[in-house]
């Protein structure tokens, strides 16, 4: 499952285009704002006056349905940038594999529904602000090629969702259009909410949180990617519960990945890896903890308990085992705690974990993988994406913040 060689010359490639279409305007990194939608537990960012995109780090493209202002793109099938909006097109989705008549068109999917559409490329304005990490400095507009999709496309998406941003490393996805619109460098940190608003920054750091803490001390992996998927991939080699290795099938993280998702509320784990985590972390917790009570399941969750019984709850969470992924070399691991682990549920009255088991995938870009990282595992983490150098690093928030606490006041 190692990165194809191509893959970074179609970054590049696209970098390159873009920015030779369109001068400089700062060097800034690039501030958006991030919500989480409480009914559907997507997270968007506002890319247009009053029009949200819903964020998928998965997405290869720049989708949203027509707007008065939206200026036409006449690609011909052979330019470079139609080469871009169709590197990654939806497996299951006919009409992708039609070939091209003249006009270029695109392939938008929605990766809720699994719904894709033939559209149309445009030449489009994305406003934001430039940082420095602690407000925002000026308000900037960012040029962007994005497809133009039918109004049908957005089913189940939020209400005032306008299309999709898709954040992977692509062509024609967000931080490559950005990176080259505004000639900073090709990374973008992410940092999500659990309530309130988050922050997306485009084209460096620093990242402050109130009250003035600098987030740093990144422990940092390899992005893997699978050929013909534009998910970011991690080096997950075991599962530990409570710093003991899950007993799981040889070779069941390798066969489909573990790639990060947050159109996915919770990590969806396959039936052969859930079922192993489910069963040592409940043995691990009552090992510890005997009087520990289980209570009837809860939606979309199986293991759940009385919080009563549970040992907390601290600023850290319940004080349950920890569920580490661990990476490549072994010596690496992202740790979730109490925090990111456990659901409260019910008016608090149970707290679940927080995992659930995998449903047969529909459509989407690659195939199933066996762990899909769910956006509340990665809330209050600071996640940042280096696509220069194939890298993410990640932190955890300090207890005493949150990804909510950025200062959007406009400095000076």
């Amino acid at each position: 499952m190692e990165m194809p060689r191509r893959r970074k010359p179609l970054l590049l490639l696209a970098v390159s285009v873009l920015a030779l279409a369109w001068p400089a305007s700062c060097a800034d990194p690039v501030l958006f704002p991030v919500a989480k939608h409480a009914a559907t537990s997507l997270y968007t960012i506002p890319v247009r006056d009053g029009a949200n995109h819903v964020i998928d780090l998965a997405g290869p493209l720049l989708w949203s349905t027509c707007a008065s202002d939206h200026l036409p793109a006449k690609f011909s099938c052979g330019d470079p940038v139609c080469k871009l909006a169709n590197a990654y097109p939806p497996p299951g989705c006919r009409e992708a594999g039609q070939p091209c008549k003249q006009q270029c068109k695109a392939y938008p999917y929605n990766p809720i529904t699994g719904q894709c559409a033939a559209a149309s490329l445009i030449h489009t304005r994305l406003v934001a602000n430039t940082t420095d990490g602690k407000n925002p400095l000026r308000q900037v507009s960012v040029r962007a090629v994005a497809a133009c999709a039918p109004r049908k496309l957005l089913a189940r998406l939020p209400r005032d969702a306008a299309g999709v941003a898709g954040l992977a490393a692509s062509g024609l996805a967000l931080p490559a259009q950005v990176a080259a619109s505004q000639r900073v460098a090709s990374k973008f940190m992410l940092c999500l909410p659990r309530r309130d608003e988050g922050v997306a920054i485009f084209g460096g750091g620093p990242l402050f949180l109130l009250p003035e803490s600098a987030i740093g001390d990144f422990t940092y992996t390899t992005l893997l990617s699978k050929r013909g998927s534009s998910s970011y991939y991690l080096p997950v080699k075991a599962v530990a519960v409570g710093k003991a290795r899950v007993p799981l099938p040889r070779d069941a993280l390798a066969t489909g990945g573990v790639v990060l998702g947050t159109t996915a509320p919770y990590t969806a784990l396959r039936a052969d890896v859930y079922r192993p985590l489910v069963d040592a972390f409940d043995k691990a917790l009552t090992r510890e903890w005997n009087n520990t009570r289980r209570v009837a399941a809860v939606a979309p969750f199986e293991l759940c308990y009385d919080s009563k019984t549970l040992p907390g709850p601290t600023r850290i969470g319940w004080l349950v085992p920890d569920i580490d992924l661990v990476l490549e070399g072994g010596k690496t691991n992202w740790t979730f705690s109490g925090l990111s682990s456990m659901v409260d549920v019910n008016n608090f009255a149970a707290s679940c974990l927080g995992f659930v088991e995998m449903k047969p995938e529909k459509g989407g870009y690659g195939g199933a993988p066996a762990v899909v990282i769910g956006g509340f595992q990665m809330e209050n983490h600071v996640l940042q994406f280096d696509l220069e150098r194939r890298r993410l690093g990640f932190a955890r928030v300090p207890f005493y913040t949150s990804c909510s606490n950025f200062n959007f006041t406009r400095a000076g």
